[in-house]
Formats: C-alpha cells, sequence, structure tokens
C-alpha cells in the first residue's frame, strides 16, 4: 500500500515526515519515508525517562514502591490528571503509569526531579540513541534560554526503541513487559492507531485479533505515534512523526497520512 508522504511534502510548504514500520517476525520494511530525519516529538520522548526507572529498578538501585510527593512547581495542567487529584503523594509505579496512559505533565516533572533528567539523557546516548531524546521537564511558558522542545526523535531510532523494548533487549523480561503494560494504558488512539478502532480506555489486550500499545505526542505543529501493533502471529514496530510550521493547520491531512499508514499496518498483519 503506498502513502502519500512525499506527496504531502510537496503539497504543503514546511510539512516534514519521518516514518518506519518494521514486522518484527521477518524484518519486513512495511512503509518507510525519511527515517533518519529528526523531528519534534512533543511527548514522545517520555518513553525515555520511564525507561531509565525500570532500569533503575533493575539494577536494584531503586523500587517501584517508593513514594514522591509533587512540588507545586512541577503542577503542570493540559496533559494528564495528577493535577485534577487531591493526592500530592503517589508511588513511583503510580506516577509511571500516569505518564504511559495519559502523558501526565505533573507526573513527568516530578519523576524528572527525582532520577534527574541529565541521568535520562546520558542514559539515552548510553541506549546508542544520537537523534532522539527527552530534552526537557515540561514548562509553559517556556523560560529564555530552555529547549524549544520537549523530545525530538527519529522513525528509525524510535522504531529500534519499540524493538527492543518488545524484544526485553535492555531491560529484564518483567520490567520491559511492565513498560509495555504502561504504555498499553495510553489513551490517544487518534493518529495511525485510529484504524484499528480499539477500546481507547482498554486495549491491552486482544481485540478482534489486535493488541496495541503505543506513545503519542502532540503540539499545535506536532503529531507523532510510535508504538507496537500485533497479531498472534505477527508484531509490527511503528513510528510516524509529522511537522508543520507554526501558524499553519495541517492537522487534518497530517491525521489523514497517520490513518493511511494505519491502514498499511492492518493490511500486513490480515495477510499474514
Amino acid at each position: 500500500m503506498s502513502i502519500g508522504f512525499a506527496e504531502a511534502e510537496e503539497e504543503i510548504p514546511g510539512l516534514r515526515i519521518s516514518a518506519l514500520a518494521v514486522d518484527l517476525e521477518d524484518d519486513t520494511v512495511v512503509f518507510e519515508h525519511r527515517p533518519e530525519l529528526v523531528l519534534n516529538t512533543a511527548s514522545v520522548g517520555k518513553v525515555f525517562l520511564l525507561h531509565r526507572l525500570l532500569t533503575e529498578v533493575d539494577e536494584g538501585r531503586r523500587t517501584l514502591e517508593e513514594t514522591v510527593t509533587r512540588r507545586p512547581v512541577e503542577r503542570i495542567e493540559e496533559s494528564g490528571l495528577w493535577h485534577l487529584l487531591q493526592a500530592d503523594t503517589l508511588s513511583l509505579h503510580d506516577v509511571a503509569v500516569l505518564i504511559g496512559a495519559v502523558s501526565d505533565n505533573a507526573a513527568t516533572n516530578t519523576l524528572c526531579r527525582v532520577i534527574g533528567l541529565p541521568v535520562v539523557q546520558e542514559h539515552t546516548r548510553a541506549l546508542g540513541y544520537r537523534d532522539s531524546a527527552l530534552d526537557d521537564i515540561v514548562r509553559w511558558p517556556l523560560p529564555p534560554g530552555a529547549p524549544r522542545t520537549l523530545s525530538h526523535g527519529t522513525a528509525a531510532e524510535l522504531v529500534r526503541f519499540v524493538r527492543r523494548t518488545a524484544l526485553a533487549e535492555d531491560l529484564t523480561r518483567p520490567s520491559a513487559d511492565l513498560l509495555q503494560r504502561w504504555l498499553g494504558a495510553g489513551m490517544d488512539l487518534s493518529m495511525v492507531a485510529s484504524v484499528f478502532n480499539l477500546d481507547p480506555l482498554a486495549h491491552y489486550a486482544f481485540d478482534r485479533d489486535v493488541w496495541l500499545w503505543n506513545k503519542t505526542g502532540t503540539l499545535l505543529s506536532v503529531r507523532a505515534d510510535v508504538g507496537l501493533v500485533m497479531s498472534p502471529t505477527r508484531r509490527i514496530a511503528y513510528a510516524v512523526l509529522i511537522n508543520w510550521p507554526r501558524g499553519t493547520d495541517s492537522r487534518d491531512r497530517a491525521l489523514a497520512l497517520m490513518r493511511e499508514a494505519g491502514e498499511a499496518l492492518r493490511g500486513r498483519l490480515a495477510a499474514h
């Protein structure tokens, strides 16, 4: 199936796309478009924060039962639920669940303080990711000198992250499974995942022979969707990242392209 990534970039000035999908069972490339292009990935880079947390658990340096208290400065609205909750103290496990399920900004900031953003960034580089990272905590408005992006990445590196998580190549199997469980609680199925018509609140199990976990990123000029979609016999790691210039509105075209990508994934699963 042909996806109109190149045509869209030609038609819409400033539209940039990085996309890749790979069948993990035989390394077949399902689709590919400028997979090495570095783009703004909004909240997607939070996966590196979760990965570092579980690495410290695997090393025996931390437990998920440890509790942490959110500071007032870490309370950020918009994405998330913690800013609406009365509880200021949660276990690290529950903080991670909030990040995986609703991309919680307050939980992200608190966990970044506990682990240390430079530690997360060094961990990401040590894993071999040179063009993908979590750049900052969540801030608004952005102060002078702060990074202009929350995270950045390429489709190639993010598919590699998905693959290695699915195969438990960087984490112990229990921790890799737990990371997938947290991301499997993700409630944003508006992008590539929209084609599968899954229950957005409960899809961490087979539904019509489809099982999916993902992490998305959303800004006024960004749509990004990274994850793993499975049938009983196939697993496909995918990443579709789309940026467009601020002050223009290419959201509908971006979402349509992402749905085309989802159709290609669904076709590959159905054919095998």
